[in-house]
C-alpha cells in the first residue's frame, strides 16, 4: 500500500509531500493543473519509462521518494531477497534525475538498478487507463489473469511438471539417438579395427620383449665365433683338461708333501666347479645365438605390425590391448543402443501422454472459467450503460509450452453482430474505460497487495454511468487501496479521501500543488466539477447530495 509520496523539483512541482490512505483516494482538479505529473513522478520512482525531461526548469536535479507499507506475505520480499536488498514491513524507494538526464535509484537506502525498480513495481502498483500497455490492455497477460480467475494453480503446476518431465525425456532420447548415430557412423571402422587387433592380439610388454629379441638375433652372427672360441678354450682340450691334469699330478704326490698340497688341490677343485658353471653359461649363450634366420624375420614382422597399429590408433604399443577393449565396448553400444532407444521412446510417449492429459484438463478449466468471466463482465457492463456490448474471452490453440497449449485474449464488440477485436482496437475512449473497469472488478478477487491506479477511467461518461463507475471503484478499494484521477463528480464523491490538484504562480513561475480536502472543501470542489468556474448554491446542493448518496 502506498503510504507517502515526496516530490521535489519535478516538472512544475517544486516541493510536494502527500500521505495516502487505504480505500478510494480521488485526485481532482482542472485540466492542466498537474494531475498527470503526479502519475509521471510515481512512475519515475517505480522505474517506468516515461517522459525524457522531468527535472523542473532551473533545478539541478529532481527527486521522488515513495513509501510503501508491506504485509508479511507480500511478493516484494522475495524480490528484495533475490536482489540482496534489505527488507522489512516498510519499503522506501528513492530516485533522482539530474538535469543532464542521469538517473540513480535507491531501495531502503541501498543503490539498485532500474530493472529492480521495475520488478518491484510489478507487485506494488497496477495502472489502468487508456494508455495502459502494462495491465489489462496487454494481451500477453490475459492468460495469467484468466488462470488466477479460474483458480488454476494446481492444474498449472501439473502442466509445468509434466512439461519438465517431457523435456527431460526428449533430451535423454536425443542424447541416446546422437550417441547411437555416432557409433553407427563408425561401425565399419570399429569392426575392421577390432578384427585387426584380434588377429594380431598384442600383449602388454610384448613390444619391449620383441625388440630385445630382435637386437640379440641381429648381433648374434657378430659375436657367436668369439663365444665359440672361448668355449673351446674352456673345454677338455683347454682350461678344463689342463686343470684336471694338474689336480691328478698333485694328488699323486700329495701324501709325500706332508699336507702342503691339500689347500692348493682344494682350490683347484673349486676352480673346476666354477669353470663348469662358466661352460654351462657359455653353452646357453651359444644355444641362444644359434637362431633360425626365419625367426628374425618373423620377430621383425610382428614387432613392426604392433608398432604400425599403435601409430595408426595413436596409442602406445603396450596400450593396444586396452584400446581393443574400448573399441569392443563401443561396438557393444550398438546392440545396447537399440534397446535404450526403445526405452527412451517409450518414456517420451509416456511423458507426452501425461502432458497432453494435464494440458487438456487445464484447457477445459480455462474454457469453463472463460464462460463464467464473460458472464460476469457482461453483468458489470449493464450498469455501465454498455448492455449492448459483447465481451468474450477467446481461447485458441497455440504451441504447447509449460503454461499449456492455449492462447487467451480478451476481446470486445461494441454492438451485437459487430466484429470483435482487442480491447484497445475496438472500443472508444469512454467505452474502453468502462470495459477495463468491468473487467478489473471481475478479476480483482482477493488481491489487495497492490495499489490500483485508474487514470481518468471515467472519461466520456456521466450521470448514472459515472455513478456506477464510482461505486465499482469504491468496491474495488475495500480492503485495499485505489487511486483515481477523475473529472467526474460522481466518482469523486465516492472517495474516502480527496485531494485537489491546482496551479499557482509564484515569482513568475507556474507551480503545481496538491491539497487534502476537508468535508466543506470537498463540497466546493465537487460543486466546481458539477457547475464549472462559478459555484452556485444549486451546485453545492448537488455536491452534498452526491456525497450523501
Amino acid at each position: 500500500m502506498l503510504r507517502a509520496l515526496d516530490i521535489r523539483d519535478m516538472l512544475i512541482i517544486d516541493r510536494l509531500e502527500l500521505t495516502f490512505q487505504p480505500g478510494l483516494n480521488a485526485l481532482t482538479g482542472e485540466t492542466g493543473a498537474g494531475k498527470s505529473i503526479l502519475l509521471d513522478s510515481l512512475g519515475f520512482v517505480l522505474g517506468w519509462r516515461g517522459r525524457a525531461e522531468l527535472v523542473r526548469q532551473g533545478a539541478a536535479q529532481g527527486e521522488v521518494v515513495a513509501e510503501f507499507e508491506l504485509p508479511e506475505d507480500h511478493p516484494v520480499h522475495a524480490i528484495l531477497a533475490e536482489a540482496g536488498l534489505p527488507g522489512g514491513s516498510e519499503l522506501i524507494l528513492r530516485r533522482v534525475n539530474t538535469a543532464e538526464g542521469r538517473k540513480t535509484a535507491w531501495v531502503n537506502d541501498r543503490r539498485c538498478s532500474g530493472e529492480v525498480l521495475r520488478a518491484l513495481s510489478e507487485t506494488l502498483v497496477e495502472l489502468h487507463g487508456q494508455h495502459d500497455d502494462r495491465g489489462l490492455l496487454n494481451p500477453r497477460g490475459h492468460r495469467a489473469m484468466l488462470d488466477v480467475y479460474a483458480g488454476a494453480e494446481p492444474q498449472l503446476a501439473a502442466v509445468r511438471a509434466t512439461w519438465t518431465e517431457m523435456a527431460r525425456a526428449r533430451k535423454a532420447l536425443a542424447e541416446t539417438e546422437a550417441a547411437v548415430a555416432a557409433v553407427r557412423s563408425e561401425e565399419e571402422f570399429l569392426r575392421h579395427s577390432v578384427a585387426e587387433l584380434d588377429r594380431l592380439d598384442p600383449q602388454p610388454g610384448e613390444d619391449a620383449e620383441l625388440d630385445a629379441r630382435r637386437r640379440m638375433m641381429q648381433g648374434a652372427e657378430r659375436i657367436r665365433d668369439d663365444v665359440a672360441r672361448a668355449f673351446a678354450l674352456l673345454g677338455g682340450d683347454g682350461a678344463e683338461g689342463a686343470l684336471a691334469d694338474a689336480v691328478r699330478w698333485l694328488e699323486g704326490v700329495a701324501d709325500r708333501a706332508e699336507g702342503q698340497l691339500d689347500e692348493p688341490i682344494a682350490a683347484l677343485g673349486r676352480a673346476l666347479i666354477e669353470l663348469g658353471e662358466a661352460q654351462d653359461g657359455v653353452t646357453a649363450c651359444l644355444e641362444a645365438l644359434d637362431f633360425n634366420p626365419a625367426e628374425l624375420e618373423q620377430t621383425e614382422e610382428r614387432l613392426f605390425a604392433i608398432r604400425a597399429l599403435a601409430r595408426k590408433h595413436e596409442v602406445a604399443p603396450d596400450d593396444l590391448s586396452g584400446f581393443a577393449d574400448t573399441l569392443r565396448a563401443r561396438l557393444g553400444q550398438l546392440e545396447a543402443g537399440d534397446a535404450d532407444l526403445a526405452d527412451r521412446r517409450a518414456a517420451v510417449q509416456t511423458a507426452q501422454a501425461a502432458y497432453d492429459a494435464a494440458a487438456k484438463a487445464l484447457s477445459a478449466l480455462r474454457r469453463e472459467a472463460a464462460g463464467r468471466l464473460d458472464a460476469a463482465v457482461m453483468a458489470e457492463l449493464a450498469p455501465l450503460k454498455m448492455e449492448r456490448a459483447v465481451f468474450q474471452t477467446q481461447i485458441t490453440p497455440t504451441d504447447p509450452g509449460p503454461e499449456g497449449q492455449d492462447a487467451v485474449a480478451f476481446t470486445v464488440a461494441t454492438n451485437p453482430g459487430a466484429p470483435s477485436g482487442p480491447l484497445n482496437k475496438i472500443a472508444s475512449g469512454g467505452e474502453l474505460s468502462r470495459f477495463l473497469l468491468a473487467l478489473k472488478v471481475c478479476l480483482s478477487g482477493d488481491d489487495s497487495t497492490r495499489t490500483m491506479i485508474f487514470d481518468e477511467i471515467d472519461r466520456g461518461v456521466g450521470g448514472a454511468t459515472a455513478d456506477a463507475v464510482g461505486r465499482r471503484l469504491a468496491a474495488l478499494a475495500q480492503g485495499g487501496q485505489v487511486l483515481v484521477v477523475t473529472h467526474s463528480p460522481q466518482v469523486a464523491a465516492r472517495a474516502a479521501h480527496h485531494w485537489r490538484v491546482q496551479k499557482h504562480v509564484t515569482d513568475g513561475q507556474t507551480l503545481s500543488t496538491v491539497l487534502p480536502l476537508s468535508e466543506p472543501d470537498r463540497i466546493d470542489e465537487i460543486a466546481r466539477m458539477v457547475s464549472g468556474d462559478v459555484i452556485t448554491d444549486e451546485a453545492r446542493a448537488a455536491a452534498r447530495s452526491l456525497l450523501q448518496a
